[in-house]
Parts: structure tokens; sequence; C-alpha cells
């Protein structure tokens, strides 16, 4: 039975004022009201997790991974009433968000491999040379959690980038304590997974103040959070508007934090000339199920379609135009997403040398209609307003007049988090001339797939240069994404009685660089 309250540190606190969440198809009020998170919810929230922070961040390797396992286990044990009720709050089909579940319990299961792991803590030990001129000292070095970090929900991934999605997870995983403010599209789905992972601190013994989850509607609630002093670090996937002013707010604080935030992206997909030649209408397909999965609502849908201009290249439009009338409306998040996005939508028709090749069915109530437009190179370099993000099911075909055309509007976009190039092998020369362009665009370079789709692995990077993310150095995707909670700090000349255990001598059988060496 959902409550409607917020957990603070262990407490399930209630509210005089409340908002109602709302089922995504049809608009109506679903029960319970939910509690607005005060500032006084968030000043016992995060004091709880200052002081729970010490406990946490010394908690052996081995217990902090038993931690995370139990979260998923609990997460997963919800099955279809989780699933049910984030079906109700996002209007995602069941499949969709039964697959997210499982990557939710699995990136909880694959940090909590990490953290056994041990090698994320960069331990590193320098012997001393006391008899050189000048002596050498004694240099061991780890990273160590930066502090209560806060976490805030996206309204497109209700499970997997919200309460106990990557940013939750991999700050767990550092040892730092998370105070979650969750979205207020699906506060009943957060509630679910926030007494999932409250009921595995109370299993694990820890300090409640380890997890926390605040709920409200008003942008006061988030500056409040990401302002208050014991907040170290803060984990955002959202819009540029709402990413840009967390940044703000941490930056504008008597101590500065980091704020790794994903905000924006148009993830420019290149039809080389062989590839299309071969397989237009293969491609045509492909891409037209890419634009509209989920109705356009991933982060890495592909906004952007560099072709160059040739008798493929008609082809290829001419079959998106036949297939887009096939691909059904479907719900979209919010109905201010929604509204949104037929804004954006629209204002693309709109824009000189625009021309729309086709449009998806129709639908009732908020659906995303999916669309599809056709620019030249040449109006697509001189105009930056079709480079702006429309968040849903609407893409860009530009035709451009030479590869040369295209190399210069890749290297004119901003920071992206994907980039793809469809190529046959005849084409890996010109692919090769791209390729430098790419990585100083995107995080991740695609070859001959579509970028909705994103693996939760060890060498995955889900970031990319600004805006992007707020930090191209960094990923939120993938056991990298610990990184961003953790800090460096060396010993010189401790006593062997005061070191940490990983850094004593013949202590640890984990992979240390030891004189400039890495052994394990």
């Amino acid at each position: 039975m959902l409550t409607g309250k917020n957990l603070v540190a262990g407490e399930w606190r209630g509210a005089e004022g409340t908002f109602a969440a709302v089922a995504a198809a049809s608009g109506a009020a679903l029960e319970p009201a939910f509690a607005e998170a005060s500032s006084a919810d968030v000043a016992d929230a995060c004091a709880a997790a200052a002081a729970a922070q010490p406990v946490f961040a010394d908690l052996p390797l081995a217990q902090r991974a038993a931690f995370l396992r139990a979260v998923a286990d609990r997460i997963d044990a919800l099955g279809d009433t989780l699933t049910q009720r984030a079906m109700l709050e996002s209007g995602l089909p069941e499949a969709r968000l039964n697959g997210e579940r499982g990557r939710t319990v699995g990136q909880l299961r694959l940090f909590a491999d990490e953290v056994e792991n041990g090698a994320w803590q960069g331990l590193r030990i320098d012997h001393a040379i006391r008899d050189r001129t000048p002596p050498k000292p004694d240099l061991r070095m780890r990273k160590i959690p930066l502090g209560p970090v806060a976490v805030f929900g996206a309204s497109n991934f209700p499970l997997a980038f919200s309460v106990a999605g990557g940013d939750t997870a991999s700050a767990l995983a550092a040892g730092c304590c998370v105070v979650v403010k969750g979205h207020p599209a699906h506060p009943g789905t957060s509630e679910l997974v926030a007494e999932a992972i409250h009921a595995a601190v109370l299993e694990a013994g820890l300090p409640a103040g380890v997890f926390s989850l605040l709920n409200g509607t008003d942008y006061a609630l988030g500056e409040t959070l990401v302002k208050d002093p014991r907040i170290t670090a803060v984990g955002f996937t959202g819009s540029r508007a709402g990413g840009l002013a967390l940044m703000e707010h941490a930056a504008a604080r008597p101590v500065p934090i980091p704020v790794y935030a994903e905000m924006s992206s148009i993830n420019p997909v290149v039809l080389m000339p062989s590839r299309m030649a071969e397989a237009a209408e293969e491609l045509a397909a492909a891409y037209v199920g890419s634009l509209s999965l989920g109705a356009g609502q991933f982060c890495t849908n592909p906004g952007i379609v560099l072709a160059i201009e040739s008798e493929a290249t008609t082809r290829f439009i001419a079959a998106v135009g036949d297939a887009l009338p096939g691909i059904p409306a479907q719900t979209m998040l919010t109905q201010g997403i929604q509204t949104a996005f037929v804004k954006g939508a629209a204002a693309i028709g709109e824009q000189p040398g625009a021309e729309l090749v086709g449009t998806g069915a129709a639908g009732a109530g908020p659906c995303g209609q999916a669309q599809v437009y056709t620019v030249s190179g040449t109006d697509f370099r001189d105009n930056p307003a079709l480079a702006h993000e429309v968040f849903g099911p609407s893409s860009i075909i530009v035709v451009c007049a030479d590869l040369y055309q295209v190399a210069g509007i890749l290297a004119a976009m901003e920071g992206q988090l994907t980039a793809t190039l469809h190529m046959a092998s005849a084409d890996y020369p010109a692919a090769r001339e791209l390729l430098p362009i790419l990585e100083q665009r995107a995080g991740r370079i695609i070859a001959n797939a579509w970028p909705t789709g994103v693996e939760v692995t060890h060498a995955m990077v889900h970031g990319g240069p600004f805006p992007a993310t707020s930090d191209g150095r960094s990923t939120s995707v993938g056991t990298l994404a610990i990184d961003r909670f953790l800090r460096p700090v060396s010993y010189q000349d401790l006593p062997a009685t005061l070191l940490p255990k990983a850094l004593l001598d013949g202590h640890s059988s984990v992979l240390r660089r030891i004189d400039g060496q890495f052994e394990a």
C-alpha cells in the first residue's frame, strides 16, 4: 500500500501540502495524494546523511556489495506491483518497464561486483628512498567517497535513471549516502523503490540516513537540496534548463560542488554513401523504428541524420515517408512533455527550407506523433534553430552536398552523447577522416547500429561534451560512473598503524600500482 509520504532518514513523513500523481494516458488523478517535502525535510535528510556518511564510507567492501545486492533483490521482488504502477504513471508499455526493471537491478549487481573487485580505489604506493638527496618520502594514495550525494530522478526512465537508477547505484557503490529528489511524474513508483532500499538499509543494520526520498513539484525543493552545505555532489538527468539551473545553484554556494548533469543531445547519424547505395530502404525502416521507439523519449534519439545528395538518398527519404504512417502514436510521459514536443516539432516545419517528409498515425490524448523533416545541408548549417533538441519522436534528414559539408556540420555541432556512422567497407577511408571530429563531439561513437540503446558495462560511456553533459570527462552509465563520487587522498609518511588497510604493504589482493608497476 502506498502512503504518499516522504522517506526522511528512515521516517515516513506526511505534509500539509500535497500533489497528485497522474495517469499519463488519461490525465486522471491517482491515489494517494503525495506529500510535498518541506525545507525542514531537506535539512533533516541531509543532516542524517552527513551523520551516516562516516559509518557507510567505512563499511567493508564485501558488506557494501551485499547491501547493493539486497537492494536489487528487493526491487526485483516487487515484480508486477512495480511494473503496473510505473505503467500508470508513465504511459510506458509493460515489456519496456519489465526490461527497465531488469536493467535497474542488473546495474546494482554490476556495481556490487565492482565494489568487491576494489580496483576503483586507485590504490598506489610509492616507497620512500631515504638516502636520496633530497630524501623521497613514503607516499600512498586511494580514492575515498565525496560524501552525501543529491540525485534527481528522471522523467523518461522511472526506474533505471530514477530512485535506484545509475546515479544512486554508483553513489552508493562509491560509499556515498544518497538523498533522492523524486520526479513528480511517477511518485508512486518512486515510493515503491524507496521502500525496497529502506528495507535493505534496515536489513544491513546501516544508519537510516544512508538513503532518503523527497517528493515535490516546486523547483525550490531542488534548489534547497543542492544548496544544503552537507551535499557534496549532484547527479541529474533532464532538460538543459534544469541542469543549468542546478549548476548555477551549486556554483553559487560558499563551497561549490560538482553537478553531473545529462542534459541535451541530438545524436547525429551519418549515412555514408556506399552503405546508403546498398541498403537505403533497410536503413529507412531501422531509422523510423529508432526515432519512434518509446515515443522518442530517449536521450539517445536520432534527432539528426546526415546523408549526401544522391539517388540512394532520394530512395531513403521516400522509404521513410512510406514507413511513417504505419507508426502508431504513443502516450508521452506527461502532458507538459507532449505539449513541448508538439510546439518543438511544429517549429522545425516553420524554418526556411524545411519540408515535411511524413508523419506517423495520429492518436488521442497526450500522444507523440512521429514526424520527419528534410532540409539541405546549407540551410541546416545557416540556421542554428534546426540543431535544437526536440524531446520526442521527431527528426531531421539533412541532405548534404558532399562529405566536406558533412564534416563541416559535424564540426560545428554542440557536444553529443552519441554519433553514429553507417558504412560499408568502401566508406572506411572517408569515415577515418570523420572520426577525429566525432571524438571531439561525442562520448560514444557507434558503427552500423542506432543510438537508442545503452548497454550497462565497464566500457560504456554515456556522457559527452557540453551540453550533452555538464562534465564531458564522466559517464552516468557503466562502472566508470563511480569515479564521479570519489576523490583522491594521498598519505605521506603515515605510520603503518594509521594507514588504511588497503594501503599496507602486502595486505591487499586488489590491483595496486606499487613504485610505478601494477601488481595484484
